[in-house]
């Protein structure tokens, strides 16, 4: 029997989902224009997300519509029209948070997979069962839940029931994203995707007799951002989630960039199908999660010693590479690329092809499109020529370490 898990990626334009699809997802989840929990992003209007699902599709990739707010009543009125035309697109699956929105889909979207969002909270196979039971295909169980307790639930819940975890990406400081914070301090309400992540933020103290005077929160070995969640990372740890009976593993990120899904998607893809043929997975491959803008690492609440410490001493973000270009396509020994950020001849560029391994080069000149000789990439999304005698396919990624 084939236990090779799904590889769930985020999209949240466009542009992040041909590059989640590119470089070897198997699945892709994305908001429309309401009801999704990323309201940031572009995300996708109907017209959309039928050409999405076309490119998907065409791929053999699915497509999976957020559905997670948890709607008003007004807002509840306005959903059977919108999962009715959305059903119409040929999306896969609805993930939902909600139960009104859950038997809603049933109704006017019939036939339609539904997996029920981590928003939900599911921590034990008797929720997973009742779910299961109302006609969900699918639990994205609760950031929370070790993996122990993941096995169990997987031998306690129907067998053609899919388990869906988080394994990469931005944890949140309240249990399963259900948070208040942002509502309270920003206006901006978290369980309608318009979260201003004031769990990011810098906190002081104040004495009621003292107004106006603030202290600094003192730092200790965890940090002075008291709310602040490090990045969960699993790519060492596939074969412990294979082995817990996962179906589908979740790397979070649709506010991220393309370049983001692309080298993530690439590594867990790899790390997969390592773990899959009992191989130790090369440090180059798990080395290439460092390669994106993240902060602090850990394994979350997977493991009972968990080292999910939520809080380290800062907001920023880790980023020691640089998105520098794409390539268009490689003739007779020229690259042919579009330029993203600055670089120089003579810069050390590494290249990551979709669902390949990284290679480097250096380019000793280059050319625009005039024809003439250029030093420095320095116009965004300008048109490049580059002398390389190495073939890269279109859509590879061309990036650059930065100096410290």
């Amino acid at each position: 029997m084939d236990n090779t898990p799904e590889l769930l990626s985020p999209a949240g334009d466009r542009e992040c989902l041909e590059a989640a699809v590119d470089f070897g997802c198997d699945a892709v989840y994305l908001g429309g224009q309401s009801f999704g929990m990323r309201a940031g992003p572009k995300n996708f209007d109907m017209e959309g997300l039928a050409d999405a699902v076309l490119y998907a599709h065409d791929r053999g990739v699915k497509v999976y519509l957020t559905c997670n707010t948890v709607p008003t009543n007004d807002e509840a009125a306005a959903f059977p029209a919108f999962i009715a035309e959305a059903r119409k697109t040929g999306i896969d699956a609805a993930i939902i948070a909600d139960i009104g929105v859950m038997a809603m889909t049933a109704k006017y979207a019939p036939g339609l997979d539904i997996h029920m969002s981590t928003q939900v909270g599911i921590m034990n196979s008797e929720t997973a069962k009742e779910l299961y039971r109302l006609g969900a295909k699918r639990v994205v169980l609760a950031r929370e839940v070790g993996l122990a307790d993941i096995a169990r639930i997987r031998k306690d819940i129907p067998a053609d029931m899919d388990i869906e975890v988080f394994v990469h990406g931005a944890m949140c400081v309240s249990f399963s994203g259900r948070c208040l914070l942002s509502k309270y301090l920003a206006g901006r309400d978290a369980n309608r995707g318009a979260c201003a992540q004031p769990c990011r933020w810098k906190y002081f103290l104040t004495e009621e007799t003292r107004p106006g005077e603030m202290y600094e929160i003192t730092e200790d070995n965890k940090g002075t951002y008291i709310f602040n969640a490090r990045d969960l990372c699993m790519i060492d740890h596939i074969p412990d989630l294979l082995e817990a009976g996962v179906s589908s593993l979740k790397i979070e990120g649709r506010a991220k960039s393309a370049y983001y899904s692309a080298v993530v998607t690439n590594a867990y893809k790899k790390a997969i199908e390592y773990a899959v043929k009992g191989e130790k997975l090369p440090e180059a491959i798990s080395g290439e999660v460092y390669k994106v803008s993240h902060r602090p690492y850990c394994t979350g609440f997977f493991y009972e010693h968990s080292d999910a410490e939520q809080y380290y001493p800062s907001s920023g973000y880790f980023r020691d590479y640089e998105f520098v270009g794409t390539v268009d396509r490689w003739e007779n020994g020229i690259l042919h690329i579009t330029q993203r950020n600055y670089f120089t001849v003579g810069s050390e560029l590494e290249v990551l092809p979709p669902k390949g391994e990284p290679a480097t080069f250096t380019p000793a000149e280059m050319f625009n499109v005039s024809g003439e000789s250029v030093t420095a990439a320095n116009h965004a999304m300008e048109k490049l020529t580059i002398p390389c005698p190495a073939e890269f396919p279109p859509k590879s990624i061309i990036r650059m370490k930065k100096n410290k």
